[in-house]
């Protein structure tokens, strides 16, 4: 009797060590190819639960912040399927690349590695690549206007500008990184991509701490083929708008009426 439980112990111990969910990936890389500098490479990675426990992603870890991770966050029950997502963003790194992403997780196996890679060419680069139909089929991003003045404002505030942009090509433009000499402009809101024919309002934000005359040169890369937008920010940025806004009364400070 003694024995058959002892057999019986063992039986649910060596049965609960081996109740575990298991990852399973329908491919651990993935090979962009040749893509333009200034898209933001996507590619989801599809995975399956082919054990007999949930599993949960604890955290997908990144090589480099140039790859952006996102996963299923909710339990994966045995049977069901999942993803885990990276991103990569080529603006401003033409040349080869080859990034991974570590999965942590509860499964049999806690750490798995994907790896993402490619080659990023500058659009002149590209566009050697492509026959004239090819690149006729380029998306087209064209601007309402080039230049936006804030005006008067004070140092530190954070203002915003809003530019319409049109997509006159025949693809899907995608917006990526905003680059400029005093890396003090960005997205308000990550845009969309922009169909074919429609025009989407983009609102840009703008912070500096200089006071003075200010000129900013902007670029905003995407994937349109032909060259990048170019417009430029100019602010007249003071210490305290209040204090410019005070008249002398009899020797005392009093608001502007």
């Amino acid at each position: 009797m003694k024995h058959l439980l002892f057999l019986l112990l063992s039986f649910a111990t060596l049965t609960a060590a081996h109740a575990q969910g298991v990852l399973t990936f329908q491919g651990e890389q993935h090979d962009f190819g040749s893509i333009p500098e200034g898209v933001m490479a996507s590619h989801e990675f599809r995975f399956k639960n082919t054990g007999n426990q949930p599993i949960i992603i604890a955290n997908v870890q990144a090589s480099c912040g140039c790859t952006t991770p996102d996963w299923t966050k909710t339990p994966i029950l045995p049977g069901k399927s999942g993803m885990v997502k990276a991103v990569y963003s080529s603006a401003g790194r033409p040349g080869v690349f080859n990034k991974t992403v570590t999965v942590v997780s509860n499964a049999t196996t806690p750490s798995a590695v994907l790896t993402i890679k490619g080659n990023v060419l500058n659009k002149e680069q590209m566009r050697s690549k492509l026959t004239p139909a090819q690149l006729a089929q380029s998306p087209r991003l064209t601007l309402d206007r080039a230049r936006h003045d804030f005006g008067k404002a004070e140092a530190g505030q954070t203002l915003t500008a809003r530019f319409k942009v049109t997509n006159s090509g025949k693809q899907d433009l995608v917006l990526s990184a905003i680059t400029s000499g005093c890396y003090c402009v960005g997205y308000k809101n990550v845009p969309s991509p922009i169909k074919p024919g429609e025009t989407a309002v983009v609102e840009l934000v703008y912070n500096q701490r200089r006071v003075g005359q200010q000129q900013e040169a902007v670029v905003i890369t995407s994937n349109d083929l032909t060259g990048d937008a170019k417009l430029t920010l100019t602010a007249d940025l003071v210490k305290d708008l209040n204090a410019g806004s005070m008249l002398k009364e009899s020797g005392t400070s009093v608001p502007f009426k």
